[in-house]
């Protein structure tokens, strides 16, 4: 084996792992009262290392202290301190000078038993010049994913995917062997990333990349689950693991290891327990799988499992604490109860008889009154889940999930990404919930320095209209009740053009959510509430008088054309007649009353409606009729003939009108549909330019590349007039092109829709979504296949199955696609067959 150089990466804030990071940096943290990072510098120490380097950058003077010059491990430490953020890359350019020889690039704060001699041998078989080392993971979205060919060649690199985007559970790990000339390709003093920046310039430059699949324990210590469990990993016999220095090590009460501690001879060990010195364990103490720190006390009969208590700990007697991190410097008073797990924070002191009823978070230099119950909201089902939000979309149930607490903590963390003093408009439905947490979420954008223009209920599309259309609004923010899962709610955010947050601003919102780092304004710089100052009616003109000029109404009511509307209970009920009735044109309107019950069970309501809508069509003779769904962004189309068009043909009847009058015009319209939209019936649509893909990331100027942006989902954004979905704009644009045509509803939906088409969706445990989407790729990669939103798999021309792992839910959704029933349920139950085995 060559001589290497090793870079530990240990510059990190460590903002998702907080609280455990407040003094702390992540590589520090201790695992078996060591910290993570020695662990990692004892297995370089062990394969021969003898010069390494540290790149610092969060509280650098902490490693410095403890590491020194590395002489007490018998390696020579060099420290790179860079001046800025350059970025994964840019920080190991910085220590260019000490990396003449091959080097290994380690993170400082993770835990693995990988056999690093076999990484490098790896290597240096392949004659590579840049070597990643990837594992499987089951829940690979913090990661990288990547594809790797028969020969170890890296083929494909997807950086932090959302379930959406999942092919695979085989990740980047971090660790990299390279050769010194391939820093040439890094720029100096500049923001440059491995996975983002450096890994597709080598690839473009025909630089072959290997992966090496390393066997054993990896885990990336990213929060405190992730904390505590590596320790229980650890005690079970799941990770190789060496104790180094001193430790009192007790394995089912036998003592294997010497050092200083007073232990009453009645206390009972379970499982694996190590203390550190200094350590007193008084008359009927229990502990179980536990890691106990330097100088700590634990009083008479309390028991500790599966929990890590660092040093100079104080915990009184009949205490109990199941799955807990209390850090450092802390006062645990008598009869403390936490069965259920907690993280406490350093220097917090927790009064007697306290009760601690769920998972919760104590925050630093906290005291907590004796005989309090402290109660926390569980945040999205885990206190620490790695994504709030999913599209620009938070989702959860109201009063637990989604509290009010957390509607203002995310205020502010919002508010802290926006310019003080800028403006941000909000709406809601006419639900109490949707009220209760605006009013909290709102308060948290004040306190930020934020201005709020409030519209109070108004239709989302009209508030993203009017977001748009506004330059002085810089963002948006909605609050919903979720109409397909009764008691909960979403809250969604919008950029200044009134689309979706994408996923980095998501990012950047949820770390400062976690980090709690909020801006802090002066008294007399807290925003301001526009509302009784805002006339509500001026914004839905403004709205009602973009839709005349775009839309041609007059040859609506010269035809005479006349329409029932369902407006199903929802919040379009006073906007719409009004614009239909300022057009002249005529109109029966259903349901434009609130009734919030209706509303949670829309869905079933659904069905009633189709019978109902369908009669009135008919028995009066109307042209159509169409069904907007509560939030004024959906329809359902029902012909002259009462017939309600499903999805598959009412997309189609879109696009054969969109088609017919692109050939009129003497052009062509780009229309932009999601992946799993059928194509069977493109080859109708001559004068469309169609293209599928995923669209959540579009950015304002993408979407207005395109003339229609649709799902099948009955969900139509038409560019010309707002990039956003809009229920009423696409009824009254399709009432235009009828009229201007001549034609019927019935007539451009009799499109041949006989192939078969069907969604399905198959339970799958978050954590096997990876390997399912891996292995379906493998075997896709024999055939025809493409990845955008999913992973689509041709067995011809026209039959194909396409999955994508859903986003907020344990399954994956199957879409086929073939030109005949038979045909499609024979691939429906192959490949339903094949994903229940890789599940297994």
């Amino acid at each position: 084996m060559r001589e290497y150089t090793a870079v530990i990466m240990a510059g990190g804030f460590g903002t998702r792992i907080q609280p455990l990071t407040h003094s702390t940096p992540k590589p520090m943290l201790p695992i078996t009262n060591i910290p993570m990072m020695e662990h990692i510098l004892e297995k370089l120490v062990d394969v021969g290392m003898r010069e390494v380097v540290i790149l610092l950058y969060y509280k650098p003077g902490v490693i410095k202290n403890h590491f020194g010059d590395g002489s007490k491990w018998g390696v020579k430490i060099n420290y790179v301190l860079p001046d800025s953020d350059y970025g994964t890359a840019g920080a190991v350019k910085k220590a260019e000078e000490f990396l003449k020889k091959p080097f290994l690039i380690i993170s400082g704060d993770l835990v693995t038993d990988f056999d690093l001699k076999k990484i490098f041998a790896f290597h240096e078989e392949k004659q590579s010049k840049l070597t990643i080392t990837l594992t499987t993971v089951n829940n690979p979205l913090q990661f990288g994913i990547v594809i790797v060919n028969e020969e170890g060649v890296i083929e494909q690199f997807l950086e932090k995917p959302s379930w959406g985007e999942v092919f695979s559970d085989t990740i980047n790990t971090g660790i990299y062997v390279i050769e010194p000339e391939i820093l040439d390709f890094i720029p100096k003093n500049s923001p440059f990333d491995f996975s983002k920046d450096l890994f597709p310039k080598l690839m473009e430059k025909g630089i072959k990349l290997y992966g090496y699949t390393a066997k054993g324990y990896w885990r990336d210590v990213g929060n405190p689950d992730a904390y505590r469990d590596v320790h229980i990993d650890i005690f079970n016999g799941k990770v190789k693991y060496n104790y180094p220095g001193k430790r009192i090590r007790y394995i089912d009460g036998v003592l294997h290891l010497m050092g200083e501690a007073k232990i009453d001879k009645s206390v009972e060990i379970i499982g694996e327990v190590v203390l550190d010195d200094g350590v007193v364990l008084e008359k009927g103490v229990k502990l179980q799988n536990c890691s106990i720190g330097k100088n700590t006390k634990i009083g008479m009969n309390s028991k500790i499992r599966d929990s890590v208590i660092w040093e100079n700990v104080n915990i009184g007697e009949n205490c109990v604490f199941d799955y807990s991190v209390i850090c450092k410097n802390t006062i645990i008073e008598n009869d403390v109860v936490a069965k259920n797990g907690c993280v406490i924070a350093e220097n917090v002191k927790v009064g007697k008889l306290t009760k601690i009823e769920k998972d919760v978070t104590i925050w630093p230099d906290k005291e907590i009154e004796p005989a309090s119950i402290v109660t926390s909201n569980v945040v999205f089902g885990t206190k620490y889940k790695n994504a709030i939000f999913q599209n620009g979309i938070a989702r959860g149930k109201v009063n637990t999930e989604i509290s009010c607490d957390m509607a203002c903590k995310l205020g502010e963390a919002f508010g802290s990404l926006l310019p003080k003093g800028a403006k941000v408009m909000v709406g809601r439905d006419e639900t109490r919930n949707a009220r209760m947490l605006k009013r909290a979420f709102v308060g948290g954008l004040l306190s930020t320095g934020i201005d709020v223009v409030d519209l109070k209920a108004i239709p989302p599309s009209i508030l993203r209209f009017n977001i748009n259309e506004n330059e002085d609004i810089k963002a948006g923010v909605y609050f919903r009740l979720a109409l397909n899962n009764p008691g909960n709610i979403e809250i969604i955010i919008f950029n200044e053009y009134g689309l979706r947050i994408n996923s980095s601003i998501s990012k950047a919102l949820e770390k400062n959510y976690f980090n709690e780092k909020f801006r802090r304004v002066e008294f007399n710089e807290v925003g301001e509430i526009h509302d009784f100052d805002v006339n509500i009616f001026e914004y839905i003109k403004k709205y009602e008088n973009r839709i005349k000029e775009v839309i041609d109404h007059h040859i609506i009511k010269n035809n005479e054309f006349k329409i029932v509307v369902d407006l199903m209970f929802g919040i379009t009920k006073e906007i719409f007649p009004k614009i239909l009735n300022d057009m002249k044109i005529e109109n029966i309107i259903l349901n434009a009353y609130s009734d919030e019950n209706r509303l949670l069970n829309i869905y079933s309501y659904k069905e009633k409606a189709k019978e109902e809508i369908s009669k009135i069509v008919t028995s009066l003779k109307f042209d159509m009729g169409a069904m907007v769904f509560p939030h004024g962004q959906r329809l359902n189309l029902v012909t002259e003939k009462g017939e309600v068009l499903d999805k598959i043909k009412g997309l189609v009847a879109i696009l054969n009108l969109m088609n017919i009058d692109a050939k009129e015009n003497n052009k062509k319209y780009k229309v932009f549909l999601p992946m799993w939209a059928p194509d069977f019936m493109d080859e109708y649509f001559k004068y469309l330019e169609i293209k599928r893909g995923r669209y959540s990331n579009f950015d304002y100027k993408q979407i207005n590349e395109y003339d229609l942006i649709a799902t099948i989902d009955g969900n139509f954004a038409f560019t010309e007039f707002a990039p956003h979905r809009d229920a009423l704009f696409s009824l009254l644009k399709i009432m235009e092109l009828l009229t201007r045509h001549n034609l019927k509803l019935s007539e451009i939906a009799k499109i041949k829709t006989t192939f078969y088409y069907k969604k399905e969706k198959i339970e799958c445990p978050q954590f096997k979504k990876g390997k399912v989407m891996k292995e379906f790729l493998n075997l896709a990669k024999t055939k025809k296949y493409k990845k955008n939103g999913g992973v689509k798999l041709y067995e011809e021309d026209n039959n194909w199955i396409l999955l994508l792992p859903d986003e907020t839910t344990e399954h994956i959704n199957i879409y086929i696609q073939a030109e005949n029933e038979k045909i499609g349920k024979t691939m429906l139950k192959k490949y339903t067959d094949l994903i229940k085995q890789w599940i297994a």
